[in-house]
């Protein structure tokens, strides 16, 4: 018989902190540069080399932490995590263990089964120092004859938040993940760049038959790059272990590697617990006390969370919440929107420009808004709906407007782009049209009034659009209705 288990899910997330050098060195963060060129003895661990907090890190975190509801200690510590492994030179991470940051948040996402929300939990937000990275030279870990380890990330600052198993399925985890990316990017806690590693997530998952109060066996699911990646190796795995219990066979506790090109996952080895680390204060680093005053100014840092920016989109501006969903998705598109709205009371429509051939720009052009004037865009529609052009020709000089922030006007000018009214010159294409038409003309006049919107189109692909339309419009039932009298 197959069962129908429930999943439950937590996650680890780290997300690297804004920060210009490390956490405890004063080393560049900057990413892409040659392998191992942003190293001192501090990061490297040579004996001897004593860490310096950076107080940034510290006050991004602490910013994380409220943003996420957490209840902020009035002091922590840091510990060493004793492991070892390739990438981390020193043999220990210095991290954070029975006295983080914070603890007791908590995060509403929206429900993956209805319009409701759903609060899941924060458990704890520490900081810690990042370890290196290995470079599999033939692609993937387990195919690679040796690795090489850059040790340019280790000691970048990381912070890790670890939910409370709140999470019931693979869709509810990608909508938490999407939904704290958008915390951490308009705190400016992160840059969220998955693909550059500077915000990954671990998945804890389990399954147990329904109304079972006992949890099954938990696995870690690793190396997951994208919150597709997080769908995808949730729902593979809530599925390998389901099978494996209707065949009454144990769930291993272990740690698993998603597979991106297989979408499998994979066993890596076997799950550690915290004993197995060894965890002790580190000796170098005293405590950090958190005064009042210290959070009160960085409670000035806390921008508008995403929940209630997406209301005010909708009761200010009337957008819907597909639109809203895509401009809040990226903090300068949203700031582009929200100074473009500033000149002009046409929200939805500038919404539907945004959206649409703005972002199509931006990918096309390779651009960034932040290199973009809203107000140039304004400009464009105002003449749009001045019927001073027309929307093709808006489409047209867009592009050039936007990414070499030329005036609008000018571009219509110097390529006489601007809407034809002239009549004498109207009636000369007009005159044109019924000559090379005269199948439609005669349908015309011989009542099928669908014939004179053909002739109409004909016009206009003669003008390229630029024609006034009152203007042919009355020209050209002028000339028809004297095509009916001969």
């Amino acid at each position: 018989m197959v069962v129908n288990y429930k999943a439950v899910i937590g996650l680890e997330i780290h997300a690297e902190l804004k920060t210009d050098s490390k956490l405890f060195c004063g080393c560049s963060t900057s990413f892409g540069s040659e392998p191992n060129t942003h190293c001192c003895p501090v990061c490297l661990g040579f004996p001897g080399a004593l860490p310096v907090l950076n107080q940034r890190a510290m006050e991004l975190a602490l910013v994380a932490a409220m943003s996420l509801d957490c209840e902020i200690a009035s002091s922590n510590r840091f510990d060493r995590k004793n492991y070892f492994y390739p990438d981390l030179p020193k043999a220990y991470q210095i991290s954070q263990y029975d006295q983080p940051v914070a603890r007791n948040g908590k995060l509403s996402v929206p429900g993956s089964q209805s319009d409701n929300e759903k609060t899941i939990r924060i458990n704890r937000v520490h900081i810690e120092e990042e370890a290196g990275k290995l470079l599999h030279p033939g692609g993937d870990i387990f195919e690679s004859d040796y690795s090489l380890v850059d040790y340019n990330r280790s000691g970048i600052p990381l912070i890790e938040i670890v939910t409370e198993p709140d999470i019931e399925s693979a869709e509810e985890a990608k909508l938490f993940l999407e939904e704290l990316r958008l915390i951490l990017l308009y705190g400016e806690i992160s840059d969220c760049r998955m693909e550059e590693g500077s915000l990954r997530c671990d998945a804890n998952v389990s399954v147990m038959p329904p109304g079972s109060r006992e949890m099954g066996e938990k696995v870690e699911v690793k190396n997951m790059n994208s919150f597709r990646a997080v769908e995808l190796a949730l729902e593979y795995e809530i599925n390998r272990q389901s099978q494996l219990l209707d065949r009454e066979e144990k769930v291993v506790q272990e740690t698993r590697h998603w597979n991106e090109e297989k979408k499998t996952t994979q066993s890596l080895r076997s799950k550690e617990e915290a004993s197995d680390y060894r965890y002790f204060p580190e000796p170098d680093l005293p405590p950090v006390h958190v005064e009042d005053a210290w959070l009160q100014n960085l409670k000035k840092e806390l921008p508008e969370a995403p929940a209630k920016k997406r209301e005010r989109f909708n009761s200010v501006y009337g957008l819907d919440y597909k639109d809203i969903e895509i401009m809040i998705s990226s903090p300068s598109l949203a700031a582009f929107y929200e100074e473009a709205a500033c000149h002009t009371s046409d929200y939805v429509n500038l919404a539907n420009w945004v959206v649409g051939e703005l972002l199509r720009i931006v990918h096309d052009e390779e651009k960034s808004v932040e290199e973009m004037d809203p107000l140039l865009l304004v400009k464009t529609l105002n003449m749009l709906q001045e019927g001073k052009i027309n929307r093709s020709v808006a489409k047209e000089i867009l592009p050039e407007v936007l990414v070499h922030g030329k005036e609008p006007g000018e571009i219509v000018e110097s390529r006489g782009l601007s809407r034809i009214a002239d009549p004498e010159y109207l009636e000369e294409i007009v005159d044109k049209v019924i000559s090379a038409n005269p199948q439609a003309v005669n349908s015309y006049v011989g009542g099928k009034k669908k014939a004179f919107g053909f002739l109409v189109g004909k016009v206009m692909e003669e003008t390229r659009g630029r024609a006034e339309p009152g203007v042919v419009n009355k020209l050209l039932e002028e000339k028809l209705q004297e095509v009916g009298q001969t």
